[in-house]
């Protein structure tokens, strides 16, 4: 199983299922030159958010600490720990800040 994120051009495979670690994440470069941070989480379900931390500007989201708060899975900064819903994007300690999220699939490998 591959994970796949759309971008403007269609769907991007960025790697393997098997190769995402539950609770930690990876950044991938992506055809604009943007960077997208990738999760998996324990029930296997990928999440894909922008990598750019809003607050610094630095390109950090990836090497965050995955977390859940109210049922709600988020990564939360390596920098200043604001938090980020990995569903919507938007930061759990300032709700008017909000990062890209990318739809993500899964996809069988042939």
């Amino acid at each position: 199983m591959t994970v796949e994120l759309q971008v403007t051009q269609g769907w991007l495979t960025v790697c393997e299922l098997s190769s995402l670690t539950p609770g930690r994440g990876v950044a991938a470069l992506l055809p604009d030159g943007s960077q997208a941070a990738v999760f998996v989480d324990r029930a296997g379900r990928p999440y894909a958010i922008g990598n750019q931390d809003p607050f610094t500007g630095a390109h950090v989201l990836s090497r965050g600490l995955v977390g859940t708060a109210g049922g709600r899975p988020f990564v939360a900064s390596p920098l200043l720990k604001q938090r980020f819903d990995l569903e919507t994007g938007r930061c759990l300690d300032d709700e008017e800040t909000v990062v890209r999220t990318y739809p993500v699939r899964t996809a069988a490998t042939s």
